[in-house]
């Protein structure tokens, strides 16, 4: 199978397939507690056929083309990802998703991972719309789709119950214009 190298450090992004269900729910049970602060997939995957089953879902949308997740690995063990929650061809709109565990963070990873799928979806599939959605109270998210050059279009209030509190959402969203004009600039190059 194909890996994308994500730098200097090692870091490769591939894809993350149902026979990676023990090696998924091991890193999700490294960073558990962390995880499930904002993303809910992490509490549906609690043993190995939950874990399995969740991998396997997005197998499905990837043979569907209505979306997919990608393993990032740094040092050959699986610690974090990126995927696209909602791919939608016909219209033009994906929406992408991102997880790490605590260990792998403040290195860039999720920024860099993020690129490579924007740049898919832009330069290979057509996309115009690439959006990110995150809990108002998840500073590191909302700073990766700042450092993405992406525009904060709103605030959904109140919008998600997670963990017994309504959740404030917000979207931010890069158009495919904008993507390339950035990309002209060199302004992606930066970690």
């Amino acid at each position: 199978m194909y890996a994308i190298s994500l730098g200097d450090d090692g870091a490769r992004l591939r894809p993350l397939e149902p026979w990676h269900a023990e090696e998924f729910l091991a890193h999700l049970d490294r960073g558990r507690d962390f995880i499930t602060r904002h993303i809910p997939f992490g509490a549906k995957a609690t043993d190995l056929d939950s874990a399995r089953a969740l991998l396997q879902s997005y197998a499905d949308k990837r043979a569907a083309d209505s979306g997919s997740m990608h393993g990032i690995w740094l040092d050959g063990k699986l610690v974090g990802g990126v995927l696209f929650r909602v791919f939608d061809a016909a219209t033009g709109v994906c929406e992408i998703g991102v997880w790490l565990e605590p260990a792998a963070t403040g290195r860039g990873l999720i920024t860099r991972a993020s690129r490579i799928l924007i740049d898919w979806a832009f330069d290979e599939r057509g996309m115009h719309r690439v959006e990110w959605h995150a809990a108002s109270d998840n500073t590191a998210s909302i700073n990766v789709a700042r450092r993405l050059g992406m525009t904060r279009e709103g605030v959904l209030r109140e919008s998600y119950p997670w963990r017994g509190v309504r959740q404030d959402y917000e979207i931010w969203a890069v158009l495919a214009p904008e993507w390339a004009e950035a990309s002209m600039r060199g302004a992606h190059n930066d970690h």
